[in-house]
């Protein structure tokens, strides 16, 4: 049996972005949240600091850490502040939420990759925050744009081709 993992990005409105990563290979599971902010038992109408964003269970013999950051870096646009298409203010930021000093050096391994690529015209301003509790959003965000398909998202593949070399 194989033990997951977890990983937590923000990246603006978080059902794109689950609805995106619920189809990778070796992705398991997807919650949508708020994570990174000033109070407890945060909801979509009272989130001050929290960034909208989902916590990926992964098998990481299917996958790593480093091609679920290369593509969240392929799926939004990591050089925007604080916005994700319509989407303004901090909730949309761009974030990845390190568990410790090996996410936290990988996430800054892919940062550099992704800014000499030149693929972006500006340079990354995805903070590394540490991890903080993530606060399951309320059920009706969950799998929000598999109930309602024709709703907004701001994300989509951008570029096919991977940053690294990771088999895809």
């Amino acid at each position: 049996m194989a033990t997951y993992k977890k990983a937590y990005i923000a990246g603006g409105c978080f059902w794109g972005m689950e609805d995106l990563f619920r189809t990778r290979p070796g992705v398991v599971d997807t919650e949508v949240g708020y994570q990174g902010g000033q109070n407890d038992n945060p909801t979509y109408k009272n989130h001050p600091g929290h960034a909208e964003g989902i916590e990926i269970t992964y098998n990481p013999n299917q996958t790593s850490f480093e091609e679920l950051l290369d593509y969240f870096f392929r799926i939004h646009n990591p050089t925007t502040v604080d916005r994700q298409g319509n989407d303004r203010g901090s909730s949309y930021r761009s974030a990845i939420f390190y568990q410790n000093e090996e996410e936290k050096q990988i996430a800054e391994d892919m940062i550099a990759v992704v800014d000499a690529s030149g693929k972006w015209e500006g340079k990354v301003v995805t903070t590394l925050e540490p991890w903080s509790t993530f606060w399951k959003a309320e059920d009706y965000h969950q799998d929000y744009l598999v109930k309602n398909p024709n709703g907004y998202t701001c994300h989509f593949l951008r570029f096919e081709e991977p940053f690294v070399n990771n088999g895809e």
